[in-house]
C-alpha cells in the first residue's frame, strides 16, 4: 500500500486584524443633535464640557468662522486631550486636512524652527480644485484591440487602435482609441459589464465599478456595483480634487511647466526635493487667490494641532502668532499639561537650550499668544469614569476581564494612573492564556503589578539602593 501523502487545507480569513492603538476607540465627539454630550459616547468617557465646547468649535470650523484663530487644550496627563484633537478631525471628515505634530519637532539641525513650523500650516491647508471636462462615460459593452503586422518586422504583431463601445441610459456609442489608452485600460483591469469613463482631452481611463446588472453575480470577490450612467455617453463631468498648499510648494519647488493651478497638480508626482523659499510660497499663494477669485478652486482650511505646546521656544511662539495672522491660516488645536512653565530658549539652531530670565507664564505660553486663545479645559477622570474606560478598551482590545479585575484596573487607574492602569491589560491578558484561564482575574492583574512597575513604585525602589533619581 503507497504511503500516505498528508494533505492540508489553507484556511483564509476575510477578516483583517487591525493593530489596536491608543485611541482606536475614538469615533468622533459623542455629542447629541442639540450639541450637549452624554456621559459617553463617541468611544468617550466623561469631559462632558470639553467635548460639548470641542463641538462648538466643530461647528465654528465648518461655517468657515474659525479660520486664523486657535484652542488650547490644557489639562494633566491622561486626561484626553489628544483624544479630544483627533475627535475633532473625526467631525470634520476625511476631506478636511488634519496635521498632528509635537511642539518637540519643530528642533532639528536641518530645517529651521520657522520653516518646520510653516510646512505644518501649509500641510492643514487644504485647496479643492473644481474643472469640468469633456468625458466618454457608461458601461463597456465592446473592448476588442485589433491588430497590425508589425512594421519592424519579425513574427509579432501590434495593436494599431482599440474599438470600446460604451452604453449609457440615452444610448450607446463606439470609439476608436490609440494602442496607449489600451494600456490604461489594462492597468485599470476593464472587462465587459464595467463602468468607466474615459477623459477626452487626455485619454485617462478611471474604472468606476461593476454595472449593477451584473449584482447577481457570485463573484470570488466582492465588486462595488453602480448603476449605468444617466444621460449620453459624451457629457461634460465636473472633476473634484484635493490638495494641500504644502502638495503645491513641493510640486513647484522646480517649476516645470505651466503656472496654472492644474499644472501644478500634475507634478506632485515628481520626486524632486529642494528649498521651499518664502517667494515661492508667495507666488503660490498669487495663484490660489487668482483660481479662488474666479471660482475654479475652494479653499478649505483644515487643523493644525500641536502637542506638547510648551516644547516651544520664544522665537517659535512669535512666529506662531504671526502665522495665525496670515490670510491664509488653518485653525490651530494647541494642547500642553503644564501650569505655570517658563518658556523656552534655544540656540539658532534649536539644539542647545539657552539660560533664560523670562518669568513663567501661564502652560509655559507667552501673554500676547495666551489672549488669542480659547481654552478648554480637561479634568482628572473620576473612579466610575475610569471603571467605564477600562471596560471600553477591554471590549476593544478582545481582553476577557472577570468583574473582579475589572474592579482592580480601575482602582490601579484612579491610585496611580488611567494609563498604567489600561498597559496591563493586554500583559494581564497573557498571563491568563499562559495559566489557560477563560477570563482575566485578579491575580493576573497582581502579578503584572509585581512584573511591571509604575512610575513611583520604580523611583521609589532606585531611591532606596541610593541610585540617582
Amino acid at each position: 500500500m503507497a504511503p500516505g501523502v498528508q494533505i492540508s487545507e489553507v484556511k483564509s480569513s476575510t477578516a483583517r486584524d487591525s493593530r489596536t492603538a491608543t485611541h482606536s476607540h475614538i469615533k468622533g465627539l459623542g455629542l447629541k443633535s442639540d450639541g450637549y454630550a452624554d456621559k459617553s459616547g463617541g468611544g468617550f468617557v466623561g469631559q462632558e464640557a470639553a467635548r460639548e465646547a470641542c463641538g462648538v468649535v466643530v461647528d465654528l470650523i465648518k461655517a468657515k468662522k474659525m479660520s486664523g484663530r486657535a484652542v488650547l487644550l490644557s489639562g494633566g496627563p491622561g486626561t484626553g486631550k489628544t483624544a479630544l484633537a483627533l475627535a475633532v478631525s473625526m467631525e470634520l471628515g476625511t476631506k478636511v486636512p488634519f496635521c498632528p505634530i509635537v511642539g518637540s519637532e519643530v528642533y532639528s539641525a536641518e530645517v529651521k524652527k520657522t520653516e518646520a513650523l510653516m510646512e505644518a500650516f501649509r500641510r492643514a491647508i487644504g485647496l479643492r480644485v473644481r474643472e469640468t471636462k469633456e468625458v466618454y462615460e457608461g458601461e463597456v459593452i465592446e473592448l476588442t484591440p485589433e491588430e497590425a503586422e508589425n512594421p519592424l518586422g519579425g513574427y509579432g504583431r501590434t495593436i494599431t487602435h482599440l474599438i470600446v463601445q460604451l452604453k449609457s441610459g440615452k444610448g450607446t456609442k463606439k470609439l476608436r482609441l490609440d494602442p496607449s489608452i489600451y494600456e490604461a485600460i489594462q492597468k485599470e483591469r476593464v472587462r465587459l459589464g464595467d463602468v468607466i469613463y474615459i477623459e477626452a482631452n487626455t485619454g485617462a481611463v478611471k474604472r468606476v465599478g461593476r454595472s449593477d446588472a451584473y449584482a447577481t453575480e457570485f463573484d470570488l470577490e466582492a465588486e462595488e456595483y453602480v448603476p449605468i450612467p444617466k444621460g449620453d455617453v459624451h457629457k461634460k463631468k465636473e472633476i473634484v480634487q484635493d490638495v494641500t498648499l504644502h502638495d503645491l510648494d513641493v510640486a513647484n519647488a522646480r517649476p516645470q511647466g505651466g503656472q496654472d493651478i492644474m499644472s501644478m497638480m500634475g507634478q506632485l508626482m515628481k520626486p524632486k526635493k529642494t528649498e521651499i523659499t518664502e517667494k515661492l510660497r508667495l507666488e503660490i499663494n498669487k495663484v490660489v487667490s487668482r483660481y479662488i477669485d474666479q471660482g475654479v478652486a475652494e479653499l478649505v482650511p483644515g487643523v493644525l494641532f500641536i502637542d506638547e505646546v510648551h516644547m516651544l521656544d520664544l522665537e517659535s511662539f512669535t512666529y506662531l502668532t504671526r502665522a495665525l495672522e496670515s490670510p491664509l491660516a488653518p485653525i490651530v488645536i494647541l494642547a500642553s499639561n503644564r501650569g505655570r512653565a517658563t518658556i523656552h530658549q534655544h540656540s539658532p539652531t534649536g539644539s542647545i537650550p539657552l539660560p533664560t530670565d523670562l518669568p513663567p507664564s501661564a502652560h509655559g505660553i507667552p501673554p500676547d499668544l495666551l489672549a488669542r486663545l480659547l481654552i478648554v479645559p480637561t479634568h482628572p477622570y473620576s473612579a466610575p469614569e475610569i471603571e467605564q474606560i477600562v471596560r471600553t478598551r477591554a471590549r476593544i482590545e478582545g481582553i476577557p476581564l472577570a468583574e473582579e479585575a475589572e474592579a482592580l484596573v480601575a482602582r490601579v487607574g484612579a491610585e496611580v494612573s488611567l494609563r498604567y492602569a489600561i498597559q496591563l491589560l493586554s500583559p494581564s491578558d497573557v498571563v491568563r492564556r499562559v495559566r489557560g484561564g477563560e477570563k482575566v482575574e485578579g491575580r493576573d492583574i497582581e502579578e503584572c503589578r509585581a512584573l511591571f512597575l509604575d512610575a513611583g513604585r520604580s523611583a521609589g525602589v532606585l531611591g532606596g539602593e541610593g541610585f540617582l533619581v
